[in-house]
C-alpha cells in the first residue's frame, strides 16, 4: 500500500438549482463583500447575473471581475488583483468553467500573499492564509473546484504554471448540474474528455492510492457511463448531474494521485500550436494508454472491471488496447480530432514538443517512465 496524507478541505454541495443557496453559503463564511470572477460565455448564458442575484438577495456586496479568458495568463490575474484591491473583498467566488476557477484561485494567491504567479509554482509556496472561496462550476471537466492548484499560463513564456498551495483550496464547491445544460456542444465535448482523461491517469499514476482510487473509480464509471449520453441529449439533466459530480471525483484524485504523460504532452500542443487542452489530451490520450499497457495493462484490465452502463463497453481481458480503442472512438463521437495530422500537426517541432513534454511534470507521476525520447515516440505514433 502506498502512504497518503488525506486532509478534505472542501464542502461539496450538489444538485439542481442549488445556485440559489450560492447568498445562504457565502453569509456562512461570514462575507458581506465578494468578487465574482466569471468569463464571457457564462455570462452571456445568464449564469453569472444569477450568481449575482443570489448573493445580493442575501445581503453581500457583489463585484464582478469578468476579465477571464480561456487558459488564464499572468496578464488576467494582475488585473483581476487590481480590480479586487479598488473594492476589498472577503469572498471570492469562481464561477464558470475551469478558466475561471484558475483565475479566481490566482487572484486569491496574490491578494493575499502578494508577488507574482511564478513566485507560486510549484507546491506550497504561499505564507499568509487565502480568502476563503467557494467555486461554482458551469462546466464538467477539470474538476478544479475539488483541487487546490491554480493552473495559469506566463503571458511571455506560454508555459502553463501549476501553482498549489492547500491554503488555496475552495471552502464550498456548489455543484449545480443545470448550469451544465446551456454549455454549447463543443464545449460538452472538450470538458468531458478532460474529465474522463484526470479519471483515466489518476487510476495508474505512481502516486495513486486507497483514497484517489476510490475516486478514480467512481469518477470513471460517471463519467464512461454518460458522455455519450450528454452528446446525444444535452438536456438530460441526469446524466450532466453524472458527469459533473464525476468530473468532481476525478478532480479529488488530481488533489491525492497527480496526472501523467497524456496532460505532459498534452500542455505543449497548447503552448506551441493554441490547441485547446480537452482536444491535446484527447489526441494524446490513446497513445499513452497503449504505451503504459505494454508494462501495466493489469491496472487497465482492474479499471475495465467496473461496471459502466454502457454498450460495447471493453471486457477486462481486453485492457490497454480496448481501452485505448473506446476512447478514441469517445473523441470521434464528439467531433474531435483523433491524431495530430488532422490538426496540422507534423514533425516540424517534434524535438521542441518532446523537450517540452518531458519539462511538464505530471510526467514524473507516470507509471512507466518517459523521457524526450519516449515522449518523441508517442507523438509520432499519435500522427496518424
Amino acid at each position: 500500500m502506498i502512504p497518503f496524507d488525506f486532509q478534505p478541505r472542501t464542502r461539496i454541495v450538489f444538485g439542481p438549482d442549488s445556485l440559489q443557496r450560492l447568498g445562504e453559503l457565502a453569509l456562512e463564511l461570514g462575507a458581506k463583500r465578494a468578487l465574482v470572477v466569471s468569463d464571457p460565455g457564462v455570462i452571456q448564458a445568464g449564469h453569472t447575473q444569477r450568481g449575482i442575484d443570489c448573493l445580493e438577495s442575501s445581503g453581500v456586496q457583489t463585484f464582478l471581475f469578468d476579465g477571464v479568458q480561456e487558459n488564464p495568463t499572468t496578464v488576467n490575474v494582475a488585473h483581476g488583483v487590481e480590480f479586487a484591491n479598488k473594492h476589498q473583498p472577503e469572498l471570492i467566488v469562481g464561477l464558470g468553467g475551469g478558466s475561471a476557477m484558475d483565475c479566481a484561485k490566482g487572484i486569491n494567491f496574490l491578494l493575499t500573499n502578494g508577488g507574482e504567479m511564478k513566485d507560486y509554482w510549484g507546491v506550497g509556496k504561499a505564507t499568509q492564509e487565502m480568502l476563503p472561496m467557494i467555486a461554482v462550476p458551469t462546466t464538467a471537466g477539470t474538476g478544479s473546484e475539488a483541487q487546490s492548484f491554480a493552473l495559469i499560463t506566463d503571458a511571455e513564456t506560454h508555459v502553463k504554471m501549476a501553482c498549489g498551495d492547500k491554503k488555496a483550496a475552495c471552502r464550498i464547491a456548489l455543484l449545480d448540474p443545470k448550469l451544465t445544460v446551456t454549455q454549447p456542444q463543443k464545449v460538452t465535448a472538450l470538458t468531458g474528455i478532460d474529465a474522463i482523461s484526470h479519471a483515466l491517469e489518476t487510476f495508474v499514476t505512481k502516486k495513486r492510492n486507497e483514497v484517489s482510487l476510490s475516486f478514480s473509480r467512481e469518477g470513471w464509471r460517471l463519467l464512461a457511463g454518460n458522455f455519450t449520453k450528454v452528446l446525444q441529449n444535452p438536456e438530460d439533466v441526469t446524466a450532466r448531474g453524472a458527469m459533473q459530480l464525476g468530473a468532481c471525483f476525478a478532480g479529488l484524485a488530481i488533489e491525492n494521485s497527480m496526472l501523467g504523460a497524456a496532460h505532459a504532452l498534452a500542455n505543449p500542443l497548447t503552448a506551441h500550436y493554441g490547441v485547446v487542452h480537452g482536444q491535446a489530451v484527447g489526441v494524446m490520450l490513446p497513445s499513452v494508454i497503449r504505451y503504459n499497457g505494454q508494462a501495466f495493462n493489469e491496472l487497465y484490465q482492474d479499471l475495465l472491471s467496473i461496471p459502466v452502463d454502457l454498450p460495447n463497453y471493453p471486457q477486462p481481458e481486453q485492457g490497454a488496447e480496448g481501452l485505448a480503442d473506446v476512447v478514441q472512438s469517445w473523441v470521434d463521437a464528439a467531433g474531435l480530432a483523433t491524431n495530430l495530422n488532422q490538426l496540422s500537426i507534423n514533425g516540424e517541432k517534434l524535438e521542441t514538443l518532446s523537450a517540452d513534454a518531458a519539462k511538464q511534470w505530471t510526467g514524473h507521476f507516470n507509471p512507466r517512465d518517459v523521457d524526450a525520447g519516449e515522449f518523441s515516440k508517442l507523438y509520432q505514433s499519435a500522427m496518424q
